[in-house]
């Protein structure tokens, strides 16, 4: 079977099914993998010993125990990093790609009204595309916030702690935050991705403004430059700002949607851009666009 068959399968599948698939594959790296899980922890915390009464809490389990390390790589700061320690890391998170299973974006299905466009739904951390976007805060630091569920966290605990290295020397290069609606890109380390492309979505607090509107075309429209002037090939899209954010799913869709199409109209030279979503309702909107 190839690997375009197996992800047609694999799609065939309801989501609930899937998950628990991967909940178990993801058991199985655990258990296999708990003695580096355990090593990497006791270097953190010789490295943050703050944490060592917390952590002195946290059950034995290898699941608890790969928690407690994605907290304490979470909350660690950019600093050097070990050799031994970047092996250990780069192990264990080489067998969780694998596990949870790589998706060529370039074998996706096409909507049918763009053959360079596609809507996928799932972990974003499972594609290997030139680049995925990231919806970062303007630190561009990744999420401090233990095993937080944003998308932040989720690309940044994937990768490695090299990405957090990565953007904490594009931040010292530039001396100043990153702006809403722009873009910078790093490599995407132990993602399948080559590169990620991190751009900060504005924050609507309250009613939506034209003002919001602007600065999330700007989002999308900056990735896309940044990757046609990088060569890239291929894009993943997140749903941006529309998380932790609070930008109107149905707006920053149809945003997201016209800047794409407008893009496309007068560059050539990207050949897949996928909209990755992992809600039902965003699946939902995103079809009804693209139909």
């Amino acid at each position: 079977m190839t690997d375009t068959e197996k992800d047609a399968v694999w799609n065939a599948l309801p989501r609930e099914q899937r998950g628990r698939v991967l909940y178990f594959l993801q058991k199985e790296v655990i258990a296999v993998s708990l003695s580096i899980i355990q090593k990497m922890n006791e270097m953190l915390l010789t490295e943050m010993p703050e944490y060592r009464a917390q952590a002195a809490e946290v059950g034995v389990s290898g699941e608890q125990q790969r928690r407690l390390l994605r907290a304490l790589m979470n909350v660690r700061p950019p600093r050097p990093l070990s050799e031994d320690f970047l092996a250990l890391q780069d192990e264990l998170l080489s067998a969780e790609r694998e596990a949870r299973g790589v998706v060529d974006v370039m074998a996706l299905p096409s909507v049918t009204s763009d053959a360079r466009i596609a809507l996928w739904q799932g972990d974003i951390t499972r594609l290997a595309a030139d680049a995925i976007v990231n919806a970062a805060n303007a630190a561009l630091l990744g999420c401090f916030i233990p095993c937080h569920r944003c998308i932040d966290n989720a690309i940044h605990s994937a990768a490695g702690l090299q990405l957090r290295a990565a953007c904490a020397a594009l931040m010292e290069e530039q001396g100043h935050p990153e702006e809403t609606g722009t873009a910078q890109i790093t490599e995407g380390y132990n993602l399948p991705a080559r590169h990620v492309i991190h751009t900060v979505g504005p924050i609507v607090s309250g009613a939506l403004t034209d003002r919001h509107r602007a600065q999330l075309a700007s989002c999308y429209r900056s990735c896309l430059s940044l990757a046609a002037e990088r060569g890239l090939r291929s894009i993943a899209f997140c749903c941006i700002s529309t998380g932790e954010f609070h930008f109107p799913r149905a707006a920053a869709a149809e945003i997201a949607v016209r800047e794409v199409r407008d893009f496309l109209t007068h560059e050539t030279s990207i050949e897949r851009v996928v909209f990755n979503v992992f809600k039902d309702e965003d699946r939902n909107i995103y079809e009804r666009l693209l139909s």
